[in-house]
């Protein structure tokens, strides 16, 4: 959370800095000092700024490098994705701490394991998170060697900006975010997703998958058409 973000933030919901110190349990001047960043904005302080001022997801703090790299299971993948109101999964929400967007999509990305249904929501958060820092998460996924399925998720995510009237203003943006990918694309090959074990079906996905997981050198034959969310009307 920037402290432009916790400004504009706080003058959007028509509060005082009296009012949001009151319920961050801290000082008028401790507010003013943070919005105008002279005092760094503690995560705890964050946390509850954005629930007190209704925030995006997007500007709660990311977990500490060591957390991120934690194995994570399609169960949890499936509990933060439903906490950030995926709709193909609203019905599973339950009571736990919403991550950060990147957070989640980071740690699916990771799961070589990945169940397709999961792996659909991912360009999802790209949407529907435009202020996600894409500085770091492009960073934090080089560092895990996870650019080429970042890569991909992007794709497919600018594929559906061209298709969903919705998202057309966002198109350019994530034509940027492939070009900066562009360079540190690996040449191995690798999967999105569960990782097929027959031979055959291997063969049949590098024949079949669309040319965005050619370019990205992975094994899957996930399409953006075929996302639920692809040619939803504004």
């Amino acid at each position: 959370m920037t402290s432009n973000q916790l400004k504009q933030s706080r003058d959007k919901a028509g509060w005082t800095q009296m009012r949001l110190a009151r319920g961050l349990g801290v000082t008028q001047e401790y507010v003013s000092l943070m919005e105008t960043g002279k005092r760094r904005i503690p995560d705890r302080v964050a946390r509850t700024a954005a629930r007190l001022l209704r925030m995006p997801a997007s500007v709660l703090p990311l977990p500490p490098t060591e957390r991120l790299e934690r194995p994570v299971t399609n169960a949890m993948v499936e509990a933060d994705l439903a906490r950030l109101g995926y709709p193909g999964l609203a019905y599973k929400k339950k009571h736990g701490e919403v991550l950060n967007p990147t957070a989640v999509l980071l740690s699916a990305l990771a799961l070589d394991n990945l169940e397709a249904r999961l792996g659909e929501a991912l360009p999802w958060l790209l949407l529907e998170f435009a202020e996600i820092d894409f500085d770091a998460l492009i960073a934090r996924a080089k560092a895990r060697d996870l650019q080429n399925r970042l890569g991909f998720t992007v794709a497919l995510a600018r594929q559906i900006t061209e298709r969903n009237a919705r998202y057309h203003h966002r198109t350019e943006g994530f034509r940027r975010l492939e070009e900066a990918l562009e360079p540190s694309r690996l040449a191995r090959e690798d999967t999105f997703g569960k990782r097929e074990s027959s031979e055959r079906i291997l063969e049949w996905i590098r024949e079949h998958r669309s040319e965005a997981a050619k370019h990205w050198n992975l094994l899957t034959d996930l399409r953006a058409e075929n996302l639920p969310y692809a040619d939803r009307d504004p």
